[in-house]
């Protein structure tokens, strides 16, 4: 499968992240590969431990993402295995060979998520998440190229952490609260594994390039995003760039 088109190019950024015990430069990759896969419904006592723990343990908010217990759930998800299976038969139709099998993988939940990247922890890495709830009427929004992923079961998508993202409204332009009321069912369950970027195949795919301004990674002392040469944040409610504060 080849990578989604993409309307406009990401716009001059670098990421500075952790390789062993140094930071290392790169681009951040503007390739999104999306699909589907076919992966069976969580049983109704699944979803309902699910439920309970977004919405009791957790207390789940419009925007929030967090990580739920996969250890529990696979003992009541007998065919975990097979969501395994299909994305990993997915990513290596892409070729990336077996990096999936090597790399760390959570159970993550989320009511719709603000704009925002996420190499600021995890500047190493390529997500690669698999959607396990059903259609509820929201988009893997990536304002850079301004693709839109609809989200239902079975929807499985690779990015660069470093490219700034939301789960927003079909509806809607940007994130907004009030899309996201109490009543309304929009909480979506997910698998999120950690690709290596450095992995060669994970790299080529997400049109990454290295070392792209080592002397300023010599300066620094933590993962960060720069845009034109200074360090860089999202808008939580547009995905626009701006300086950091």
């Amino acid at each position: 499968m080849s990578p989604e088109p993409q309307p406009k190019r990401a716009q001059a950024l670098t990421s500075y992240f952790w390789s062993g015990a140094a930071l290392r430069s790169r681009s951040v990759g503007d390739s999104v590969l999306s699909g589907q896969v076919d992966i069976a419904a969580p049983s109704a006592r699944l979803a309902a431990d699910w439920n309970r723990e977004t919405s009791l343990r957790i207390g789940l908010e419009p925007g929030d993402v967090e990580e739920l217990s996969l250890a529990r759930s696979r003992m009541r998800w007998p065919d975990y295995k097979h969501c395994v299976q299909a994305v990993s038969q997915w990513t290596r139709s892409l070729g990336l060979q077996d990096v999936l099998a090597d790399s760390p993988v959570a159970l993550m939940a989320c009511r719709g998520a603000r704009y925002h990247h996420d190499a600021a922890q995890y500047g190493g890495a390529a997500f690669c998440n698999l959607f396990l709830s059903e259609d509820k009427g929201l988009d893997l929004h990536f304002p850079c190229s301004g693709l839109r992923i609809p989200l239902l079961r079975g929807t499985v998508v690779i990015f660069d952490t470093g490219q700034p993202h939301a789960v927003i409204a079909r509806d809607s332009c940007g994130f907004q609260v009030a899309d996201f009321p109490p009543e309304r069912d929009c909480t979506q369950v997910f698998l999120s594994w950690e690709l290596p970027i450095e992995n060669a195949d994970v790299a080529q795919a997400l049109r990454v390039t290295f070392d792209t301004d080592p002397s300023t990674a010599l300066q620094l002392e933590e993962e960060q995003v720069w845009r034109h040469g200074a360090r860089a944040s999202v808008c939580p409610d547009s995905g626009r760039w701006c300086p950091a504060s």
